[in-house]
């Protein structure tokens, strides 16, 4: 067995595997062997007919996968011990199988393999954050009232449908060429400028486009504004703040005794709804800041994995909607090449920054508490619309604890670090500009 191998970074090496000859048999013959145990031809026990009347009835592409399988799994720990590996347990290595010919005696195969992470946490203390006003202005609360007037909650995450006009949303906006994972800004829907109300329209939490903006002279963004821009555009979260039809009746079924006690309701509604965006978007600010001064480094299949899956998700939704993931693509301004792309760009940000949140909770030595842990999940219950016993089976069910235990530990991070943080206060908005930067 012939083995190459080339770092592609600190935590990813690939491998190119040349079996030998001996090898490549030993594997054909096991697959002979494996087929046969599922073959019933007459005259003979399951696995004991001759392998001249396998071959007559096995496919060709049946016996190659299961040959290839055999000899990747048979030589992969070999090629790992021969290069002194040591793959990263939690994380899949990537196998691809190159040239297979069992006439030749012949496989080779490349393995993108794994290496554990490595974070290098940067100082902690004094990360520079800013926090956007939280002040809730009179057209702030008669806009919410006017979209919302037939809803009952007062606040709760949006699922199932795109942005409106007087949803609260932190949206995501990097140019196309700007390094960086881009900058964070909390808007409310149709309060924005006119060109970032129209590409926002509609999109859902996760989704991602490409849009063409024409920036508003007086954008707070001073390297942007008056500038026409393509740039690229990610929803990271929607939030809705839900009352139903405004009038005196209503507001006494509600326990208010007029319109103006339940308009100031409302503005303490979105008042709280701002509290909350603003502490998703410190929690993005303080990881960002920390990136700048840690050292991540991540396999590559970390990321591939997860971008792969997502991938598969949306376009498992675009299926049932009758459309493909190229046509979705094509609708959000994007081939099918940049959506892939950004959803891998992405996918290896949300990597980076769980690895940051777990080496601090570690460094650190935090722990979680069982009511850190439960209020965690009355919070994932509230987001969900279940109650907390429901959801605690569908976690089990799903086998997915780990998402709980990690909310409630990034939770935990993000105010350690907030406490330790030097935060500034952004200056309201002049008329026109609209959203708040991170």
């Amino acid at each position: 067995m012939q083995v190459t191998k080339e770092e592609l970074n600190p935590c990813t090496v690939k491998l190119v595997v040349v079996c030998e000859p001996a090898e490549v048999k030993q594997g054909y013959d096991k697959a002979y062997k494996q087929i046969a145990k599922t073959l019933k031809l007459p005259g003979f026990r399951p696995g004991h007919a001759p392998r001249a009347m396998i071959e007559k009835v096995v496919q060709k592409s049946e016996l190659d996968e299961q040959a290839a399988e055999n000899i990747v799994r048979d030589t992969f720990k070999s090629a790992i011990d021969k290069e002194s590996l040591q793959p990263d347990p939690t994380t899949r290595p990537a196998v691809e199988v190159t040239a297979l010919s069992q006439d030749e005696g012949k496989l080779e195969y490349t393995a993108k393999v794994p290496l554990p992470p490595k974070v290098e946490l940067g100082e902690l203390k004094g990360l520079e954050v800013e926090r956007p006003p939280l002040d809730v202005t009179d057209d702030e609360v008669d806009k919410q009232l006017e979209q919302i007037r037939k809803r009952q909650q007062t606040r709760e995450a949006v699922t199932g449908r795109g942005l409106e006009d007087g949803d609260v949303a932190v949206v995501n906006i990097r140019p196309d060429g700007e390094a960086g994972e881009g900058r964070n800004f909390m808007i409310i829907g149709g309060q924005s400028f006119k060109a970032l109300d129209t590409a926002l329209k509609g999109m859902a939490v996760e989704e991602i486009k490409s849009k063409q903006i024409q920036f508003p002279e007086d954008f707070q963004e001073k390297d942007w504004a008056g500038k026409k821009l393509k740039v690229q555009i990610t929803m990271n979260s929607l939030n809705a703040v839900k009352l139903p039809e405004l009038d005196d009746a209503f507001a006494k079924s509600l326990n208010a005794e007029s319109v103006d006690q339940l308009k100031n309701r409302m503005r303490e509604a979105i008042g709280q709804a701002k509290l909350q965006m603003t502490s998703e978007m410190l929690h993005e600010q303080l990881l960002e800041k920390l990136l700048e001064r840690s050292s991540v480094c991540a396999s590559e299949n970390m990321w591939e994995a997860l971008a792969e899956r997502r991938l598969s998700e949306v376009a498992q939704e675009q299926a049932k909607a009758g459309k493909s993931l190229e046509a979705y693509a094509q609708e959000n301004g994007m081939t099918l090449e940049q959506l892939v792309q950004a959803w891998r760009d992405k996918s290896k940000m949300h990597v980076e920054r769980a690895l940051l949140i777990r080496e601090v909770f570690a460094k650190e030595q935090m722990s979680l508490t069982n009511d850190e842990l439960n209020k965690e999940l009355y919070a994932m219950a509230a987001e969900y619309g279940t109650g907390p016993e429901e959801m605690y089976n569908l976690l089990k069910a799903n086998n997915a604890f780990d998402e709980l235990n990690f909310r409630a530990i990034s939770k935990k991070v993000g105010e350690f670090l907030l406490a330790q943080a030097e935060v500034r206060e952004a200056q309201p908005q002049s008329a026109g500009a609209g959203t708040d930067p991170s």
